[in-house]
Formats: structure tokens, sequence, C-alpha cells
């Protein structure tokens, strides 16, 4: 089974959150401008490590924000992730610390309404008062042919 070293992945990510050795929060968000956390424009995973979360998330007209995958040498088709309004950071997750034979074999990409630790430390928690509601939206979307969203 392929690694997912060879995968192109695109993340619409300003700013990743920092973590301590136990992947807990440690910090505030920092910009992922000459970072290995830096998928704003299509690239191999490489070697990179993933398992933070990320934000600052650039959005299409309709309010997604949209992640890609693809294959190696593989510009006809591709996988994207779209998250709505409601979804402020991606949780991205490359499997580095699962057993060798499942390690580095998937990305995990998961919209959250706020970064880890969020109920310690408050950043964009949602709070709702009894009888409230709130409703978010998120999808999986394939490509083929170089289509991608708003394109023909």
């Amino acid at each position: 089974m392929p690694l997912v070293d060879d995968c192109e992945l695109t993340l619409p990510a300003a700013s990743w959150l920092p973590t301590d050795d136990r992947g807990i929060p440690s910090g505030r968000p920092s910009a992922v401008d000459g970072t290995p956390f830096d998928f704003r424009q299509p690239r191999m995973i490489g070697t990179t490590r993933l398992d933070h979360a990320l934000t600052g998330l650039g959005r299409d007209r309709d309010g997604r924000a949209w992640a890609h995958l693809a294959a190696s040498g593989d510009s006809e088709a591709r996988i994207g992730l779209w998250a709505g309004q409601g979804y402020r950071w991606l949780q991205v997750f490359t499997g580095d610390s699962l057993k060798p034979s499942r390690r580095r074999k998937a990305v995990a990409i998961e919209p959250m309404t706020c970064p880890p630790n969020a109920f310690v430390t408050g950043d964009d928690l949602l709070v709702l008062e009894p009888g409230e509601t709130v409703t978010h939206t998120w999808g999986i979307q394939a490509f083929h042919n170089g289509h991608r969203p708003g394109r023909p």
C-alpha cells in the first residue's frame, strides 16, 4: 500500500496550532509561512508529520473552505473535503503515531468548530444555552479531469 508521502495536499489554512510532545496545544496559532505546514498551494506531503489543528481558513465564494488530496502523478483525479462557515479549524493527521503497518497510509482531515483543548482555553468554543441549537455542514466531493469547485 502506498504512503501519503507521495500524495499532493492542499489546505486553505494560514495558521497552525503548536503542540507539546504529548500533542496538547502549547501556544497561540502561528503563521504557516515558511513552515512544513504551509499547504496553501498544492504540494507533496513528503516527510511532513501532521497531527495538527490549522485555522485562518480561506474560503470560496460560497463560504466553503476546501482541502484537496490527490495521488502522486494523478492530476486528473482528486478528493475534496469542504467545511462550511461554522468550521474555523481543520485537524489533519498523517498517522505517524500508529503502529508501523498502519502508519502514513491515509490522511485524516476533520472539520472542527474549535481547536483542541478549547474546554480549557475557551478559544472558539461554542456555548449553547438550554433550548439553543447549532447546525454546521461539511462534505466530500470527488473531482475528475481537473474539474474543481468554481471551475468548469
